[in-house]
C-alpha cells in the first residue's frame, strides 16, 4: 500500500506540472527574441521604439504579456497568446474563437501603432503586447491543438524532473542549455541577406501555417510518459533556435513597417 502511494503521490505531483496552460517561451527565449529584433531596426525605428519606451528595450519588454497576467483587468487578453484551428484546415475556415487569438492580437497591436490618433499610452502597451506575441507565434505549440492545451496535457519527464511536452519547447530545453538572452542572440546563425528576405517573406497568417506544420512534427516526437533528455535536445534544440532567431527578424520586419 505504501509503495502504490508513492507513485500515486508522484502522477499526482507531474500533474500539477502541466496543469496550467499559461505557458509560451520563457523569459530567456522571448527576450532573445526582443534582442535579436533589435539587430535587425531601421535607424528610424530604433529611435521611434527608444522614445516610446523611455530607452527601454525590446527584450526588456518582452515579458510584458506575462507578467500582467495576475491582474484581473487585462485577462481579456490570455486568449491572445495562442492560436488553435484543425491542422487539416487553413486559418480562417473555421470560425475564430470570439475571444480572439494570436493572429487577432498581433494585428490588433499593429493596427493600433499604425493609428496616428493613438495615444502614447495605447502605442506603449501595445508594442510590449505585439514583442510578445510575435514571440509566441514561433513557439510551435502555440499553434498546436486546442484540446491538448498546445502540448500542456502531455505528460513527459525532462531528464529527472516531471515536465509536459509544451513546457519542454517553452524553457526546459532553453534552460538546460545553460546561455543568457544575450548569449543567445549573439550566437545566432550568420545569414545572408537572400536568407533574411525569405524569412521575412509573408505576413502573420503565413508564419502560423509554418509553426503550426512545426507542430506537428513535435507532437510527433515524443510519447506521454517518455524521458527526455540528452538525445531530445540534440535533435530539436536547434529548431528552437532557429525560431528565435526567426521571431526576432520578422518582429522587425513588423517594427519596420510601422515605424520607418
Amino acid at each position: 500500500m505504501k509503495l502504490q502511494y508513492k507513485w500515486l503521490l508522484v502522477l499526482f505531483i507531474i500533474s500539477l506540472s502541466g496543469f496550467s496552460a499559461d505557458y509560451d517561451w520563457g523569459k530567456t527565449g522571448h527576450r532573445a527574441t526582443g534582442q535579436i529584433a533589435d539587430s535587425y531596426l531601421t535607424k528610424k525605428a530604433r529611435r521611434t521604439i527608444a522614445k516610446l519606451l523611455n530607452g527601454q528595450s525590446l527584450a526588456l519588454v518582452s515579458t510584458f504579456a506575462d507578467e500582467i497576467k495576475s491582474d484581473k483587468k487585462y485577462r481579456g487578453y490570455s486568449p491572445w497568446h495562442y492560436v488553435n484551428f484543425p491542422f487539416d484546415k487553413k486559418y480562417g475556415e473555421e470560425k475564430p474563437s470570439e475571444y480572439g487569438d494570436l493572429v487577432k492580437g498581433i494585428n490588433t497591436c499593429i493596427s493600433v501603432l499604425k493609428n496616428e490618433k493613438s495615444s502614447k499610452e495605447d502605442m506603449v502597451f501595445h508594442l510590449k503586447m505585439l514583442v510578445h506575441f510575435v514571440g509566441d507565434l514561433h513557439q510551435p505549440l502555440h499553434v498546436g491543438r486546442g484540446e491538448d492545451k498546445g502540448g500542456n496535457d502531455i505528460q513527459v519527464r525532462w531528464f529527472r524532473d516531471g515536465s509536459n511536452l509544451h513546457r519542454v519547447w517553452d524553457s526546459d530545453m532553453i534552460d538546460y542549455y545553460g546561455m543568457s538572452y544575450t548569449e543567445l542572440s549573439v550566437n545566432k546563425t550568420v545569414l545572408s541577406k537572400d536568407q533574411i528576405k525569405a524569412i521575412q517573406n509573408g505576413g502573420v497568417v503565413d508564419w502560423v501555417h509554418e509553426s503550426q506544420k512545426l507542430a506537428q512534427q513535435v507532437y510527433g516526437s515524443a510519447n506521454v510518459g517518455e524521458k527526455l533528455g540528452y538525445k531530445y535536445m540534440y535533435d530539436y534544440f536547434p529548431i528552437v533556435r532557429t525560431q528565435l532567431q526567426k521571431g526576432g527578424i520578422r518582429l522587425a520586419k513588423i517594427v519596420n513597417e510601422i515605424f520607418g
